[in-house]
């Protein structure tokens, strides 16, 4: 059958052939050699398990119902007998079942004898549509109970109720049950007797007086589902979920405020490890502890803290990196620097892309795994492969519907199954978790997709006019301007109140973000965000090189609001008393023209740890480091500088600790996109391969030879010498000839061909079949032998 399956596949024309490698693109993965290859692959059972994983449940009753209508002796069907048994649905619908799996290949042949390729037998349930096997395979005693359409009617009409209930759940399906040897129940032991149940063997293969298992006979099933169907209930068309619809424009409002929220949450989380850097486990992955440290810091629970801190170690934004004590630490990256500095929308997509392409299922934080351990951030164990390919489906299934629309989970989870059976079927948690993170990130507002995230979602592969996948613009700058118009404009300006609090209109600029850094203590964060200026932040200021004048200056351009006198009162007690204590290494020194104040530092119990000791009116000096002389100094309420071998002021901000950079991990697309010159280009190849290899088989023994070809009998390869020869004579004698060469593309091929002249290098000979004049580099000539 393989041979019958290749001459149709070859028979198809290019846009049929086209057609069915966008269905199936696992099927030139690599480009096989000829439509031969093809053909093998088409019909194998990892090709055909894909391909089944993409049909919809109706799809997959319609082939449920080829596979029972298949003929005993020649395994055919026919379209008219797939119609019989989807009863109660349209005819058209049915028959465009029929086409789709036609057009795939998983049915093939005339309407009237139609095969299902035999893998497809291998990789479903051995019960198609929850049916059992014939009677007649099963038993006699049962056959004959079946013949008798009477005799069955009155048999399962007098069967008790609870052999009654065991016949409906077998007719549901799966039809086969359990069955202890030692003790049966009663109403089994009914059906056994009554020969409507078949003991068999635990593989289901031969009846067995004794078995473990029972079986109801398809006969008996599709009597019992009388009043459904033979296939159960078909459902041609997708359940519509049901829930509340939306304004769009809510729900982007809504969607938009969710992002600025993400993409806070996650700078809080990345500065908090910054500030103090999480170890890594030696297991791998975030500790309880510190994943609870990063949540609480940023004002998200846990399981919200877990998918960004994913997200982030996704995008590249955390790293890890060595502390110089054989442990390793969570620390931002140079690229947090980079995304830091760009737009709030900029911004979001980083993480949005990061989200949907990688391979982690952050739902399964604080889970336990097959060995009851718990599941940490960024371990090993939420390593998910099919994780990306469940997001998108998930979204995708959001994007179908019409815009607004809020279905609950459960409702997408049904037309999820609805629409792949056989890939739901185990991702309900890691769809459910789509959906969670999805409204975290923003891409979901009011449970409704949102009009920048439909653009997110947009497939950008190549096109007839980028067949070379060339795309000068981000793919996905079109969300990032939707996105960007729904969002508050950066604001430059801010408003200072008199209790020294600090309102920033809508989100900051990147200049203004950063003064506000150093300026202020945060407070609270939103559509407006709240900083606080106090003597610590002001000190922190003057300690990296502002001057009073310059955050005088500063509040001054910034502030819409007139600056309160409690802020200038600050800055300039705090920059009087900036620098009135210096510290040098001696360990460390610490010098002061105020003899009276350092009187009051060496009289300060508090620092009994510095152990200080007075060199001169104005000196005192230390064992301690001059880090550690300064904190504690500064802890106490001092406000000392650093200076340097020649006493000059040093003002320095502290040096931010990052990871070594590293390029994120992007799940590679499950299939390429084939359209246009691409697809073209794979039909043309397959061809051109075909006809080699046709032509590759008619060619004398010694021609194949030449091409490498193992041939029983010959052991050694024509010499090109001897191939020369061979042309000459052709063309004196002016015979035809049969030619091996190698293409241009480094593909070996056979042609019959009579020569015209030897010359120059190259072979001129005509082509009588399909009248043409052909010109071979005689390099590039493999063999040569005489027509026979």
């Amino acid at each position: 059958m393989a041979t019958t399956f290749a001459d149709q596949l070859r028979s198809l024309p290019d846009e049929a052939l086209g057609a069915l490698i966008q269905l199936r693109p696992d099927l030139v993965i690599p480009v096989p050699a000829d439509i031969s290859a093809l053909a093998v692959r088409a019909q194998s059972r990892n090709s055909v398990a894909r391909c089944l994983d993409g049909l919809d449940e109706f799809t997959l009753a319609v082939l449920d119902a080829a596979r029972l209508t298949r003929a005993a002796d020649t395994a055919l069907t026919s379209v008219a007998a797939i119609l019989e048994l989807t009863t109660g649905v349209p005819e058209d619908e049915a028959r465009l079942a029929i086409d789709r799996l036609r057009v795939r290949f998983l049915l093939h042949g005339p309407e009237d004898g139609l095969q299902i390729v035999g893998a497809v037998d291998e990789v479903t349930s051995p019960y198609p549509a929850g049916l059992g096997r014939p009677a007649d395979f099963l038993d006699p005693q049962a056959a004959a109970l079946v013949t008798d359409r009477a005799k069955l009617r009155r048999t399962v009409l007098a069967a008790p109720p609870g052999a009654r209930a065991v016949l409906d759940r077998l007719a549901a399906g799966p039809p086969i049950g359990a069955l202890t040897r030692d003790a049966v129940a009663e109403p089994v032991r009914w059906l056994v007797d009554q020969h409507v149940l078949v003991p068999v063997s635990e593989s289901g293969r031969a009846p067995r007086p004794d078995g473990e298992l029972v079986e109801l006979p398809r006969e008996i099933g599709m009597l019992l589902r009388r009043d459904t169907g033979p296939l159960g209930v078909l459902r041609p068309a997708a359940p519509t979920p049901d829930g509340p619809a939306r304004n769009p424009q809510a729900a982007d409002s809504a969607g938009a405020g969710q992002t600025m929220e993400a993409v806070r949450a996650t700078e809080a989380i990345l500065e908090s490890l910054a500030t103090e850097p999480a170890p890594v486990l030696r297991a791998g992955g975030l500790g309880v502890r510190d994943l609870k440290r990063v949540a609480k810091a940023a004002g998200v629970d846990e399981a919200g803290a877990a998918l960004l801190v994913e997200i982030s170690y996704a995008a590249g934004l955390l790293g890890e990196s060595e502390n110089g004590q054989n442990q390793d630490n969570f620390l931002p990256t140079g690229a947090y620097d980079l995304w830091r500095a760009t737009g709030i929308a900029h911004r979001w997509a980083a993480l949005a892309r990061a989200w949907l392409t990688m391979t982690r299922q952050p739902g399964l934080v604080g889970r336990r795994d097959e060995r009851d351990r718990p599941i940490n951030a960024l371990a090993p164990d939420a390593e998910r492969a099919g994780a990306p390919q469940a997001r998108r489906e998930a979204l995708v299934a959001l994007a179908e519907l019409d815009p607004g629309a809020a279905p609950v989970p459960d409702d997408l989870l049904a037309l999820l199954t609805w629409q792949a059976p056989r890939r739901a079927r185990g991702r309900e948690t890691a769809h459910r978790d789509a959906f969670a993170g999805a409204a975290l990130l923003g891409i979901t507002g009011l449970g409704a997709l949102t009009s920048y995230a439909r653009l997110l979602l947009t497939d950008n592969g190549p096109d007839d006019g980028d067949p070379l996948g060339v795309h000068p613009e981000d793919a996905h700058a079109d969300a990032v301007r939707a996105l960007d118009q729904l969002l508050p404009a950066p604001v430059d300006h801010i408003l200072v109140q008199a209790d020294l609090t600090v309102i920033v209109p809508g989100p900051p600029e990147p200049d203004l973000a950063t003064e506000l850094d150093v300026l202020a203590e945060p407070e609270s964060a939103g559509g407006a965000s709240v900083f606080r200026v106090t003597p610590a932040s002001v000190r922190r200021a003057l300690d990296v090189g502002y001057q009073a004048a310059d955050l005088h200056a500063l509040f001054r351009r910034r502030s819409r609001t007139p600056v309160p006198q409690t802020l200038t009162y600050l800055i300039d007690d705090a920059a009087r008393r900036h620098g009135g204590l210096r510290s040098g290494s001696a360990g460390s020194y610490l010098r002061s023209d105020d003899e009276a104040l350092l009187a009051e530092v060496i009289a300060d119990r508090r620092l009994s740890t510095l152990d200080l000791r007075q060199i001169a009116p104005t000196v005192l000096v230390s064992p301690r480091p001059v880090a550690r002389l300064l904190g504690a100094l500064r802890e106490y309420g001092y406000a000392p500088v650093a200076e340097d071998a020649g006493g000059a002021t040093v003002l320095t901000r502290p040096k931010a600790r990052r990871a070594p950079s590293r390029t994120p991990r992007v799940a590679e697309p499950s299939s390429p996109v084939l359209i246009g010159p691409r697809l073209a280009g794979v039909v043309e190849q397959l061809r051109r391969g075909d006809i080699a290899t046709r032509a590759a088989r008619r060619a004398p023994v010694t021609v194949r030879a030449a091409h490498g070809q193992a041939i029983p009998g010959l052991t050694a390869v024509q010499q090109h010498t001897q191939a020369m020869a061979v042309l000459q004579q052709a063309v004196r004698d002016k015979a035809r000839v049969w030619v091996g060469y190698v293409d241009s593309h480094g593909a070996t091929l056979s042609r019959l061909v009579r020569p015209v002249s030897l010359s120059a290098g190259y072979l001129r000979a005509e082509d009588e079949r399909g009248e043409s004049l052909h010109t071979f580099a005689l390099h590039r000539i493999t063999a040569a032998v005489t027509e026979e």
